[in-house]
């Protein structure tokens, strides 16, 4: 068996990133901090804390066996269960259940895995010769469909449909 121990290298990719510890570190902080909550306290909002920050590491790790628009669809899902961290955060402080260094210690981990997370999609995006967001939404005109056709349109060209109105913020 051939051992160099020279080069330190992973089996698993998501175990070279930065992203995926940090989120382990959040994920056993959260252990810690559930551990404090009074007996009182129902154990489904601890069970739902917990899945919420294993779920993080759980994206990252599984979105790094795919193909880079698939990662990064994972770790957009990733920072979906950070967003929910934060409101399970903001139930605890509501709940007087964290003090107030606890939902600091939380919040700032969240914004670093948010950011760190955000980033390593940009750099994804970038290799892949992005550098927008793939869009969602195919745009079809309507009333120059025919429904009549046996085409199927094949089009990869996805533009997003915002239906925001942003002065009403």
């Amino acid at each position: 068996m051939d051992n160099d121990s020279t080069q330190n290298v992973t089996f698993f990719r998501f175990e070279d990133l930065r992203v995926y510890h940090k989120s382990l570190d959040y994920t056993n902080w959260v252990y810690d901090e559930v551990k404090k909550f009074p007996e009182t306290q129902p154990h489904r909002l601890a069970e739902k804390f917990i899945n919420s920050a294993q779920a993080i590491s759980f994206y990252i790790a599984e979105g790094s066996s795919r193909n880079k628009s698939q990662f990064i669809h994972y770790l957009k899902m990733a920072k979906t269960s950070i967003r929910e961290c934060v409101i399970l955060t903001s139930i605890c402080e509501k709940q007087e259940l964290f003090d107030m260094v606890a939902i600091d210690a939380s919040r700032n981990e969240l914004m670093e895995l948010t950011k760190m997370t955000g980033a390593l999609i940009g750099s994804l995006q970038k290799t892949n010769g992005r550098t927008k967001p793939k869009p969602y939404q195919k745009e079809k005109n309507y009333d120059d469909f025919n429904y009549d056709s046996d085409h199927e349109d094949d089009s990869d060209e996805l533009i997003p449909v915002d239906t925001t109105d942003y002065n009403k913020y």
